[in-house]
């Protein structure tokens, strides 16, 4: 790249930093071509060396979204590392000492994170030795050395570029900014191997996440542990498991996806459009950032990233566009280990002894006055996997002296992800899309959904790394009756034994190859909202696939919901003008917060707890019947929507949480059906007076958050920005609405169903279609750039959404410059190291 000299670098000095309006970019650029916006070294050779320097332009558009434009990986890291921490930087600073394990040391052992991620909110103590014990330096080398060398220079320029901006704090730049975090010790430079500390975490997010506490506790039982045989009940029967963690990526029911892909039969158009909706979290590290990457020549793509990852991950670029779900696919596996007598930290394998890998790991504790302490803990490993402690999953499950259990995450030799992101980022045409994916077949634990320009082909995959379990193994290897008593509440977990070298998973690093993983192409659409494989289109439907994708035992009212919509939407029968998937119906259609549940369901319990069908039950009091006559008037006159003033929508809310959990007293006249699954279940049917009794005690709760029953969705549901009340719309999975927004928590809460709290829903959102001139996208970013509330960027796009107003982004250069919110910074520094 060019290089700057001593003399361009002191005039640069002065007017690179958040230049305020395009037209004092232009007054630079007459002094300095490297300011001017056309010419960012355009004719510099892309050759990284040692010693060369780092420069970057950063562009930001309406809504602050970065625009990033580099000649080089490492500059162009450096870019988006500033940005990053410009907008973010107490919500990075946070995540980097959970993924260096630093947590206790500044924060205590036993408190936890504010913000849920792909951890969950563990123990301080338990996330510290999670980490120091599954990517430490040695995990972190061999990641290192496993990525290209255009994701090593993106990560270093990273690092270099959040580093820089620290250093512009620190000497009294940015007043006021980061007031939650600035200057506190937690707060300090980070290098390469923090970026693979974060990628790393994300990558274990369907596996090994999903049991912190297990792994961080695990030891071998004592010697004298009498063998469990709690596993069967005194009929023979499977025992229930008594506690078990959401299994899928995220950690919570509903976190996920929702993601539709139209081909050209579907549009009308010689291209796809495709909408594309992680519901993910609002709050912490895992939280998406929006922004646009280029290299002149190389690469031009625009998307989201989790915070602290250097490639956009979901997003399009002049060719492609994709977007990802959750898969429900496991990516674990669990091999029980027969442990040699009287020596409980050795297993057999083929009747020979093999000692288990003591890990000794110390943290820093810090103790209630201040100072710190080291705690250590000796950890393990087998040949399979960390062992881990399941005892408070299943006493079935708890280890003793005749056996142990060891966990294998399918990710930990899956070194790809980032790199595969990155060649998606530079592809040429779907059928290169499709090509990388396939080869690398490195996703972690998401299914894949694309379209291309000037391609009428739709596409879905749930291609990546996959526990390579096939039938003939799991026949001959499935521990029974362990694995059936998981399979209770976690279908498609293999449990193997791991006392026989044959019974490991199969293949290279144990992974599926490609054919057998689910794909399909349509000209019509593609669709995944978290359900399995099998109805990424109802018309072809997949099958025979494998127990390890099929983990679901029906379809979600969500998924249902989005099918119906999509078919309704071709079929012209959704009210929205025409019957093809363009890009203005589908923003609409996305967005309408209808419930399923509600539209199913709702005449059953008018009918039986409104008295519209008579019966028996005993007359309530006089109060009682007042706050009847209120709940059902405000069901009857509701819209079946979770649109913001829509009254109906908290009440019904409520009563369907409740009825979910009641054990007795209703059922549904149509179970679900797997011959019938996106019409099941249907019809409900009461026992005496339970409609009515839940209604009641739905009124009832909601009175206790100081609500009416026909209070307006927006009272309920709002997020709050700079002190004001931001009404939102939609609901929650198990409700069935499409449009998500879910507090998890109950609406007499403290923080009730507002998203103030720790909440999932609709995060980075596109709607991106084609024509002959190259993308066409809008997007939102519900949670908005920036978590700091000086910054004017920590509400705005939040307000913009709620509104439902679709921002049209800019793409090209032309747009870029055009757009009315533009300021730049350009930066330049030293090599990245």
């Amino acid at each position: 790249m060019v290089l700057w000299n001593t003399k361009q670098r002191k005039l640069t000095a002065r007017c690179r930093e958040r230049m305020k309006t395009a037209a004092l970019l232009a007054a630079c650029a007459m002094v300095l071509s490297g300011c001017a916006a056309g010419k960012l070294d355009q004719g510099a050779t892309d050759v990284q060396t040692d010693d060369a320097a780092l420069h970057a332009r950063i562009s930001r558009t309406a809504y602050d979204v970065p625009h990033i434009e580099a000649n080089d990986w490492a500059s162009l890291g450096y870019g988006y590392g500033y940005a990053q921490a410009t907008d973010d930087l107490c919500t990075l600073a946070d995540g980097f000492v959970t993924w260096r394990g630093e947590r206790s040391r500044y924060f205590g052992p036993a408190a936890q994170a504010t913000a849920y991620s792909t951890l969950g909110r563990p123990a301080n103590i338990d996330t510290d030795f999670y980490f120091r014990f599954l990517v430490d330096d040695t995990a972190l080398a061999t990641f290192e050395k496993q990525q290209s060398s255009e994701a090593q220079s993106l990560a270093r320029g990273f690092a270099a570029g959040y580093d820089r901006y620290l250093r512009e704090l620190d000497d009294g730049a940015h007043a006021g900014a980061h007031a939650t975090c600035r200057g506190q010790p937690w707060v300090k430079p980070i290098d390469a191997r923090d970026i693979y500390r974060r990628m790393l975490a994300a990558m274990y997010a369907g596996g090994y996440a999903r049991f912190v506490h297990a792994i961080a506790n695990a030891q071998p039982p004592a010697a004298s542990a009498e063998p469990s045989k709690s596993s069967v009940s005194l009929n023979g029967e499977p025992r229930q498991l008594t506690s078990l963690p959401y299994l899928q990526a995220g950690g919570e029911e509903g976190i996920g996806s929702n993601a539709m892909a139209f081909g050209g039969d579907a549009t009308g158009t010689p291209h796809g459009l495709l909408f594309g909706n992680p519901h993910w979290f609002w709050r912490g590290p895992d939280r998406f950032y929006q922004a646009q990457l280029t290299i002149p020549g190389k690469l031009d793509v625009s998307g989201a990233s989790f915070l602290g990852t250097p490639v956009i991950m979901i997003g399009f670029n002049q060719n492609v566009a994709w977007s990802l779900t959750v898969s429900s696919a496991r990516r674990f596996g669990l091999f029980r280990l027969a442990l040699a007598p009287g020596r409980p930290d050795t297993y057999l394998v083929d009747g020979k002894a093999e000692a288990m890998q003591r890990v000794p790991v110390t943290i820093q504790v810090r103790k209630a006055d201040g100072t710190l302490r080291p705690v250590t803990r000796t950890l393990y490993r087998t040949r399979f996997g960390p062992l881990i402690d399941l005892s408070g999953v299943s006493p079935a499950l708890a280890a003793n002296s005749a056996a142990a259990f060891a966990i294998r995450d399918v990710n930990e030799t899956n070194a790809q992800t980032f790199d595969t992101f990155l060649r998606w980022d530079r592809a040429d045409s779907l059928e290169n899309f499709i090509a990388i994916t396939r080869d690398d077949a490195s996703m972690p634990w998401v299914n894949t959904l694309a379209v291309g320009r000037n391609d009428r082909r739709a596409w879905y995959a749930d291609i990546g790394a996959i526990p390579n379990v096939p039938p003939a193994l799991s026949a001959q290897c499935t521990v029974q009756p362990v694995a059936a008593a998981l399979a209770q509440k976690a279908r498609g977990v293999p449990v193997l034994d791991g006392s026989r070298s044959a019974c490991n998973w199969s293949g290279v690093n144990g992974k599926l190859p490609l054919a057998n993983m689910p794909s399909l192409t349509r000209g019509d659409y593609v669709a995944n909202m978290n359900n399995t494989y099998a109805l990424a289109n109802p018309a072809q439907p997949l099958a025979g696939y494998g127990a390890i994708f099929e983990t679901q035992e029906e379809m979600s009212l969500r998924a249902q919901l989005g099918l119906q919509m999509i078919r309704a939407r071709l079929d012209g029968r959704d009210g929205y003008p025409g019957h093809l998937a363009d890009s203005a119906s589908v923003r609409e259609m996305v967005l309408n917060s209808r419930a399923l549940s509600a539209e199913r369901f709702k005449s059953d319990v008018l009918a039986s707890a409104c008295g519209e069908t008579g019966g028996d039950s005993p007359t309530p009091s006089a109060a009682a019947s007042e706050t009847l006559a209120s709940a059902c008037k405000a069901l009857r006159e509701w819209d079946d929507t979770g649109n913001p003033q829509a009254r109906g929508a908290n009440l019904w809310d409520v009563f369907w949480s409740d009825l979910q959990h009641a054990t007795s007293g209703w059922s549904y006249r149509v179970p679900a059906s797997a011959d019938d699954p996106l019409n099941t279940p249907r019809g409900l049917s009461f026992e005496g007076s339970t409609a009515r009794d839940l209604l009641l005690k739905a009124a009832d709760e909601l009175r206790r958050a100081g609500l009416a029953p026909d209070s307006p969705r927006g009272a309920a549901l709002y997020v709050t920005r700079n002190g004001v009340r931001v009404p939102l719309f939609g609901g929650c999975t198990a409700q069935g609405y499409f449009t998500a927004a879910c507090s998890q928590e109950k609406i007499d809460s403290p923080d009730g169903l507002s998203l103030d709290g720790n909440p999932n829903g609709n995060s980075y959102m596109q709607v991106v279609g084609f024509d002959d001139s190259g993308p066409q996208a809008y997007t939102f970013l519900t949670t908005s750039q920036s978590d700091d509330a000086t910054s004017g960027h920590d509400g705005d796009y939040t307000r913009r959404y709620a509104s439902k107003a679709w921002l049209k982004v800019p793409f090209t250069r032309a747009e870029i410059e055009a757009d009315p919110a533009l300021r730049v910074t350009v930066l330049d520094g030293p090599a990245a190291r």
